[in-house]
């Protein structure tokens, strides 16, 4: 487990372990996740506008659940339609994102995917879906092909 983790590993028996293990804090109240600003209030005009929301993460689904239902802003997992994890498969290989598409039942042209990290926008780009590049702070983007967005208050959807 300590391999794993000093090499950041994406491995899905360490991420469902961790998953119950950030449950476990999270029920306790010793742990809260925060979130950004804009996350909220963008969740609630998607959910208006009808707009389906989803996750793809390297944690667990229950690590996912426990974290959005655990904000400072209140419970957040009412905006979710659907999680993903490593069990759909690697962030970095398009198939993934192939699979997430048909578990939403939309053409992949319809997904839009944001993320912080270039290579995981390259292979959702690859399997058809719009992609983008995620960068808070002040800090320059880093080299990549997909559009770039400080705050989720500049996507329009």
């Amino acid at each position: 487990m300590h391999w794993l983790m000093e090499r950041d590993r994406k491995s899905t028996g360490l991420k469902s372990l961790q998953g119950k293990i950030w449950e476990e804090g999270y029920r306790s109240g010793e742990l809260r996740s925060e979130v950004y600003p804009d996350v909220p209030p963008a969740l609630e005009r998607w959910r208006e506008k009808e707009v389906d929301i989803a996750i793809f993460s390297s944690g667990s689904v229950q690590a996912q659940q426990s974290l959005f239902r655990s904000t400072g802003a209140g419970d957040l997992t009412r905006y979710f339609n659907a999680y993903f994890d490593t069990t759909t498969g690697p962030k970095k290989e398009s198939r993934s994102y192939s699979l997430i598409s048909d578990a939403l039942k939309r053409s992949p042209a319809e997904v839009l995917f944001v993320s912080d990290i270039a290579a995981e926008l390259d292979a959702a780009s690859a399997a058809g879906m719009q992609t983008a590049l995620c960068v808070r702070g002040s800090g320059a983007p880093p080299q990549a092909e997909h559009p770039v967005i400080h705050t989720f208050d500049q996507l329009s959807t």
